[in-house]
Parts: structure tokens; sequence; C-alpha cells
């Protein structure tokens, strides 16, 4: 018979148990294989979203949120995910998101394929320190030839083609590929816009989003301007204003309150008119101050009443209400005005300047937003979203900020390398010739990181409806033979092998990166070999 805990006695000579927490504890190689078959779980499910035939994913949240995507970090980012080391793959694939927006499948499709290698290896024998320490070596080796195999343009205004080429491969795996060229455009002429060329920088913080529902993806435009989802604050005041001069305020079109601790007594009906006629008076200053600075446009971040907003309309003097701090922040941007914290504060060179406001209207729900073009500082830009449905138009903001990302990594460093698993099979061939240099037991792990490479030539050929080892082996033959690292798969069915003739363009920051974190991740994998736990939570 086991025990199963101990009999005691409280005060009262009654009986009681005191149970024993069961914990089961994981040690060495099991430990190991168990971290192992979390991994490969996470990167199993993902794998059929590689590549520009991948297949979407729906997840749906604890309030019955419906999300559908084929972005590797957001997929991952809404898995409920319980077990610790599955956790840590959906923080690779964050990390590969937040430091360079694109790659986010590939990169945990790479760990779980280091990881099967490495059970291999551990099943042979080796000992998980020279398997981690071959598989730096073997990154290192895939890193430096990722250098030799890259090609390099200059990026400038002038030559926008190259960028435009980059964007679409990205693009090309997403629900907007129907409109390809046209949101590559969007997405490199959004970053241009802002891009500091010399300094080899891009702020992000001048680009922004804006997505309506209801119309057709061809409708998404770059507006050189600011789009906020207000309208006037009076229906009867004009819906275009040209050569605008816009007060941007953080006050309120209110008479000042009294504090909290103070207290106003109105005995009687003259008090009352007095207070009425001090909160006319109050109204009228403060539009006659705007007035006065020469504005013909109220931006303010709070509200205000019907009476104020009457007397806005009375002396002419249109208003948009409750308008965001980000937004206030993005219009000074680009009209160059200041926010204007009080109304005795403000004066004709604060005021920001703009060609054209105009208020536009979507199909017959009459909803309605504000545009702010031609304004002095053309850095700050708006892309303004269209789209079916609420799912479309979230995963075309997804696909954009990923093409924006890319863009913005080739704005930072220009060289690339050529897609379609072609870089892979070509550092797969690259570590597999260097381990046949190496004369100690790394070589094995070398020739493992070799094979886990071959994993996203493997996957793109499989989500392609190709036979993957065929295509693979007679492409990493070819390689070999032409001495050519630009032949990749071709999972679009054009006919050719060359991808940089199909301009299959990916950023070399990017499979950097992959390689490198990746690499990281299974080394601290592989040092984990013991794991307590209470059992009922296995």
């Amino acid at each position: 018979m086991t025990s199963i805990g101990t009999l005691a006695f409280d005060e009262y000579g009654r009986p009681f148990f005191i149970l024993k927490e069961k914990q089961k504890r994981l040690s060495g190689l099991e430990a190991l294989k168990a971290h192992i078959v979390a991994s490969r779980t996470i990167s199993t499910i993902i794998q059929t979203s590689l590549g520009p035939k991948g297949l979407d994913k729906m997840m749906v949240s604890s309030d019955g949120d419906v999300t559908i995507t084929n972005d590797g970090a957001t997929i991952l980012k809404m898995m409920d995910v319980e077990n610790e080391i599955a956790k840590l793959m959906v923080q690779l694939s964050q990390s590969q998101d937040d430091e360079i927006g694109d790659g986010t499948t590939g990169v945990v499709v790479l760990a779980g394929a280091l990881l099967a290698q490495a059970e291999l290896l551990l099943d042979k024998g080796l000992h998980p320190i020279r398997i981690t320490e071959g598989f730096e070596m073997a990154a290192k080796y895939a890193i430096d030839h990722l250098d030799n195999i890259s090609d390099k343009f200059p990026v400038s205004r002038d030559n926008l083609e190259p960028l435009i080429k980059t964007a679409q491969t990205t693009l090309g795996s997403k629900i907007v590929n129907k409109c390809l060229r046209q949101f590559a455009e969007i997405a490199v002429d959004a970053v241009m816009s802002v891009a500091d060329l010399e300094r080899k920088d891009v702020d992000f913080e001048l680009i922004k989003m804006e997505a309506k529902q209801g119309g057709r993806l061809e409708d998404t435009v770059l507006v050189k301007g600011v789009i906020v989802d207000k309208q006037f604050s009076h229906p009867q005041m004009p819906k275009e204003l040209k050569d605008v001069k816009l007060a941007i305020l953080t006050c309120p079109f209110e008479p000042p309150k009294p504090k909290t601790k103070h207290k106003l007594d109105v005995k009687s009906v003259e008090d009352y008119r007095a207070l009425r006629k001090y909160e006319q008076e109050k109204f009228d200053d403060m539009v006659q101050r705007v007035k006065d600075s020469g504005a013909n446009l109220v931006i303010c971040q709070w509200g205000f009443d019907d009476e104020a907003n009457h007397l806005l309309l009375q002396r002419e003097l249109p208003a948009v209400r409750w308008v965001g701090g980000p937004e206030i922040e993005l219009i000074a941007i680009a009209t160059n005005g200041r926010i204007v914290p009080r109304f005795e504060e403000l004066s004709p060179e604060k005021l920001g300047t703009a060609g054209l406001v105009r208020e536009v209207s979507f199909g017959t729900t009459k909803d309605r937003m504000l545009v702010i073009e031609k304004c002095p500082n053309t850095r700050a830009v708006t892309i303004f979203i269209r789209g079916g449905n609420k799912m479309i138009v979230e995963e075309a903001k997804r696909s954009l900020h990923d093409a924006l990302c890319v863009v913005r990594n080739l704005v930072r460093d220009n060289r690339v390398v050529y897609g379609g698993g072609a870089a892979e099979i070509s550092c797969s061939l690259a570590v597999a010739e260097q381990a046949n240099k190496i004369a100690t037991i790394e070589q094995y792990a070398l020739r493992a990181f070799a094979d886990a490479l071959d994993s996203i030539p493997l996957a793109l050929s499989e989500n392609s409806g190709l036979s993957a080892i065929d295509v693979v082996t007679d492409l990493k033959a070819r390689q070999k033979l032409e001495n050519n690292p630009w032949l990749g798969i071709d999972c679009l069915n054009k006919g050719t092998n060359d991808m940089k003739v199909q301009n299959v363009i990916e950023t070399l920051t990017s499979k950097k990166q992959q390689i490198s974190l990746a690499t990281q991740l299974v080394k601290m994998i592989l040092k984990i070999d013991d794991v307590r736990k209470p059992e009922q939570s296995i």
C-alpha cells in the first residue's frame, strides 16, 4: 500500500490528513526530449503558413473575437500556450517581429528543425554542450556565407523599383496579394516620405494607419497628410476648407469651473443671470481670441457643449472636437503648428497651416472622416486602408506593417538575398562543406544544422503542393553544379527557379536575424536538463 499522506489531529481530537504534493521531476535526456517535443509542436502548427501558398489560421479569443491571419507572430501571440518551453518559441517569433518585422514564421520553423536534428544527435549519444557548440559554429559559417551571396542596390528616391520588388515578396504570402503592386508602392512611398537617407533612419511615428471597413482593398490610398476619424462639430459647418490656419488646442471651450473645495450658491434670479452672463462673456472671449489669432479652424483635444458649438458656428469658426493625443501630435508635426494649452498663449505664429481640409463620407452609412492635406511638412503621412470586413482590414494592416518594416530595413542596410529557400539551400551546402573540414565531433552538429536549413525550402515545397524531397534535392544539385545561389523553389509555377528573375527578394538583415535567434533559442533549450512541476499541471 502506498502512503499518500500523514494522519494528524486538531485541538479537538478530530483526525485530518496532511497530503503530500506530488511532484513530477524530469531530468537529463528525458527533460531535454520533453522540451524538444513541446517546441516542435509549435513549429509544426505554424509550418503550414510559410510561403506564398501558405494557409491561414483562424484564431478565436475567449470573448469570441475572430482573427484570420498567416502572420507567424500574430498566430503565436494569440495562441493560449501553457508549456514554458513552448512560450519561448512564442517569444522568439515576437522578437523577430519587434526587431525586423518580417520572417516571423520562418524563424520558428528553423528553430523547430534545429531541435528535431538535436534530438537525433542526442539519441546518438552526443552531449548537449557539444551540439550547441557545433550549432554556434554552423550559424557563424551560415551568416558569413550570406554576406558572400548577398546583392546590394543603392537606396534612393530616384529608383524605387528594387524596394517595391522586395516589398512585393513580403506581401506575396498575405491576403492582400491581389493588390500586390499597389500595396508595395504604398509601403515604399510611405517609408521614403519619412526616411532620413543621410542618417539611414526611418521614424515610424510619422506613418499613421487608418482603416474603415466597407470598401474594396483597391480603394486603399496613401495620403500625404493626416486622416482623423472625426468630423466637424456642427453639421452646418463647411465640409471643405482651403488655405487653412489651424489652432491646435489642448484646452476645452468651457468657462473655468470652481475648484472642488469651493461652493457656489445661486440664491436669486439675479445671481443666476450674472453667472449666465459670465459664462457667455467667457465663451465670447475664447472664440474672439481664436479669431484674433487669424485661425479659421480649431482642432480641440477636449469636447465642448452645444452652446459653445452654436457660438462657433455663428462666428464662422469651424471646429473639430475630441481629437486624441497621438493625432494632435501628428497634426502639429504635419502642419508645423504648436500645441497650445491655454487660450491666453494663442498667437499667429503658433498656428499650423494646411492647403486643404475636407470631410469625406463613405457609402450609405454616412461615416465621416477628416482629411488634412497639402501640409508644409510632407513627412507625416497616413495610409488609409479599406476592406470588405473587419478581418480583412486588420490583416491588411498587419501585412502593410510587415512591408513597411522590410523597406525600413533596406534603408538601414541595403543588402538583399534571394528568397524561395535559395539562401537557405546555399547556406546548407556551405555549412555541409565546412563540416567535412572539421576533424572533431562538432562535424555531426554542423551536418545536422545543414539539414535543418533545408526545412525552409522543404516547407515551401510542401505548401505549394510540390514533391518536397525531389525538388529540394534537385535544387541542391543544381546550385552546386551551376554555382548559382539564386536557385529556389518555384512556388508560383512561373517556369524558372531563378529567384532573381522572379524578383523574390528578402533583406539580408532578416535572414541573418532568423538564423541567429533560432540558434540562440536552441542553445538555451538544450541547456535545461532538470524540470520540477506539480503533477496536476503537467
